[in-house]
């Protein structure tokens, strides 16, 4: 296999034998995992790591560190050996837990479990794009903060990809964008060994993919020996001397190198080796040590904590002066790596809050969107937004948004038709850490996107994903644009808040929620059409954080009493719920209306406020254009919801709601039916 493909073996040693060693001892231990990336990465790693990587194993969140991202996170094993033998709070009955129920070391890197793991990898194409996000972080702080003379914002983002990688469409999106931003400072190691779980990926994987990078403006570095140190060193040379470009360096490897009988092949791809192959591995490699026992002196020649420390302690020296020639500068990144809100955050919200109440417009919730960044981005200079080529539909520009380009940052992108791509690339923004971003694309489209949304879920990071055009309300563009399943299954999404918001004052509420969520992201959902300003209290207008709270009471109600019936509405269908209400009211039948921006808020709180607002044994119709199904959790089977179970079609808005029955009269007659 190697002679067919030109590539040179390995000289084998203790350095990088403690890494194939530790990668297939934990595989054989958990009996599941990927032995063959880790050792068929083994020289990379070492190069890459021993003589590159700036870091620090005593302090992972240094600010000014490199970015590492194992993009192909089946190979988990190759980072967790990495991140044990350089020095990091990982040990090594941490790497024997490998797979293992409540672990540090997961099958695939998950971030926020071992110190050292910038993002979660395993889908995937999404680590190369969390890194390019990653990498236009970079360029964006640098562009921000670094004065001539003061370079606080000057690190690299560095990523292992392989095969599967490059297949997957988001690698596209996200590398034409790298190109074309010019992330010199983003290097890509693309570990060429022709092998996937199927196997040799020449039935189905036939790009020339150094072509590929070079006509997205890459630097590529065609035809390195993978496990020759020499080249590997060479490779990486030049690709820190061009600033101008990222680079991908085009690495020949062999899976699972060092496995005498089973290297080169695809049943080394996924699985443990055996006893007998680790014990002819041992042998073949020449290390003759016990699972999991690492000699000191390799322990010695890997650990970084020395190094580490030293180059953070000049980092923090330049800081120093940073701070006497630039203080508010420093300052304020200093804020922003913290993941801290500017102390007057609250009374700004506040202030706006007013102003937007007072103001009491009538307006899409798109356009109450793009005020409340208007008014939220002057205060907030980390936010940073963006737009699936929709800008002027979404309404995600505002008066100080500079696009970013190739020769400066800024703190708006330009995506293009790439909803994918830019999710996942402003998942790397958040995880760098110092921006907060938002993305922006009909809610129809994220279903595009649908993977990096549940991975900002998953990794539990600060992000915002705004959606218009929210319902049918949309209108003539039809059932291909017209989202009917999309908020609910975006509400079934872990640790994920949605929030549709009925107008002005609980979209300015919705983002003011998103933004200062720090464990998690946010759904915005926006409708095309102008919506009804609802009257309220300032009680009120403090309640919608609590994701649903009673907007009008009716009647008897209005006297303590309890209400003849709920109406439970979003978005849009709140002000079909108010008419209902007053149509009920004529003929002596009183209801509350609640408003329930976001479904996902409101579970959080507790009981006695949840019963607060909606009582028991009070009979419920819910009201939302979308599926039905997912209300009954409010409801009940005895109560009544009001939606759209089916595709849409191609009409004005005003007819569509007609002709699917969504109407206050649909609401009436749901609640006299329920009430008698």
């Amino acid at each position: 296999m190697s002679s067919e493909r030109n590539v040179t073996p390995p000289q084998f040693n203790p350095i990088t034998g403690a890494i194939r060693a530790l990668a297939m001892d934990a595989v054989q231990k958990a009996n599941s995992g990927h032995p063959g990336a880790p050792m068929g990465m083994a020289e990379i790693a070492e190069v890459l790591w021993r003589h590159h990587l700036k870091h620090n194993p005593a302090n992972p969140k240094w600010a000014d560190r490199d970015r590492f991202v194992l993009s192909n996170g089946h190979g988990s094993m190759l980072i967790y050996a990495l991140l044990h033998l350089t020095g990091y709070d990982l040990s090594i009955d941490d790497l024997k837990n490998f797979r293992q129920l409540h672990s540090k070391t997961p099958g695939h890197p998950e971030y926020g479990y071992a110190p050292g793991i910038e993002t979660t990898t395993g889908p995937l194409g999404q680590g190369i794009t969390n890194a390019v996000g990653m990498a236009l972080a970079e360029k964006v702080l640098a562009d921000e903060f670094n004065r001539p003379g003061h370079a606080i914002v000057d690190h690299r983002t560095w990523v292992f990809l392989g095969d599967g990688c490059l297949m997957e469409g988001i690698s596209h999106e996200a590398c034409s964008l790298a190109g074309t931003w010019g992330l010199g400072k983003l290097t890509a190691f693309y570990d060429d060994n022709d092998i996937s779980i199927d196997g040799h990926v020449d039935g189905w994987f036939t790009d020339d993919t150094p072509k590929r990078f070079e006509a997205y403006g890459w630097q590529v570095i065609r035809d390195v020996q993978g496990h020759d140190p020499v080249a590997i060193e060479a490779a990486i040379a030049q690709a820190k001397a061009n600033t101008a470009q990222p680079t991908l360096i085009c690495c020949k490897t062999i899976i699972g190198a060092g496995a005498p009988n089973k290297q080169g092949g695809h049943d080394v791809h996924g699985a443990a080796l055996g006893d007998a192959e680790i014990a002819a591995t041992r042998e073949h490699i020449g290390w003759h040590h016990p699972p999991f026992e690492i000699p000191a002196e390799v322990y010695a020649a890997w650990n970084a904590r020395e190094a580490g420390a030293s180059a953070e302690a000049e980092w923090n020296a330049r800081l120093k002066t940073y701070r006497a020639a630039h203080p508010e500068l420093a300052a304020e990144f200093e804020r922003r790596m913290s993941g801290k809100l500017p102390s007057d955050w609250t009374a700004h919200v506040d202030a706006v809050l007013a102003q937007v109440t007072d103001k009491a417009e009538t307006i899409a919730t798109r356009k109450a969107s793009q005020k409340s960044i208007e008014a939220f981005a002057p205060r907030l200079p980390e936010l940073i937004g963006g737009s699936a080529d929709l800008a002027g539909s979404n309404l995600t520009l505002w008066s100080g948004a500079r696009g970013v380009t190739r020769e400066h940052g800024g703190n708006y992108v330009y995506y293009g038709v790439r909803e994918f791509g830019m999710a996942a690339i402003a998942n790397g923004l958040s995880l760098h850490g110092g921006l907060i971003p938002y993305t922006a694309t009909f809610l129809m489209f994220s279903e595009y996107a649908r993977n990096a949304l549940r991975m900002a879920a998953l990794m539990k990071i600060r992000q915002v994903f705004v959606f218009t055009h929210d319902s049918i309300g949309l209108g003539e563009d039809g059932p291909t644009h017209q989202p009917v399943e999309q908020i609910a299954t975006l509400r079934f999404i872990p640790n994920m808040d949605v929030w549709r918001p009925c107008d002005t004052t609980e979209s300015t509420v919705a983002w003011a929620c998103a933004i200062e969520r720090a464990d998690g992201p946010s759904s915005l959902c926006f409708s095309r059409q102008n919506l009804a300003f609802q009257p309220r209290s300032a009680a009120q207008v403090a309640a919608i954080r609590h994701g649903g709270y009673v907007l009008s009471e009716a009647g008897n109600a209005e006297r303590g009493e309890a209400p003849h019936a709920v109406i439970l509405a979003t978005g849009s269908e709140v002000a079909l719920a108010m008419e209902a209400q007053a149509k009920l009211a004529e003929v002596g039948t009183f209801v509350r209306v609640v408003s329930m921006p976001s479904t996902n808020v409101f579970d959080r709180q507790e009981a006695a406020y949840k019963a607060s607002v909606l009582p028991a044994r009070v009979p419920r119709v819910a009201i939302e254009a979308g599926v039905t199904d997912f209300w009954r959790k409010y409801v009940g089977l005895e109560g009544a919801v009001i939606g759209i179970d089916r595709f849409g079609e191609s009409a004005p808005a005003g007819q569509l709601f007609k002709e699917f029955g969504i109407t206050s009269d649909a609401v009436v007659d749901a609640v006299r039916t329920l009430v008698g």
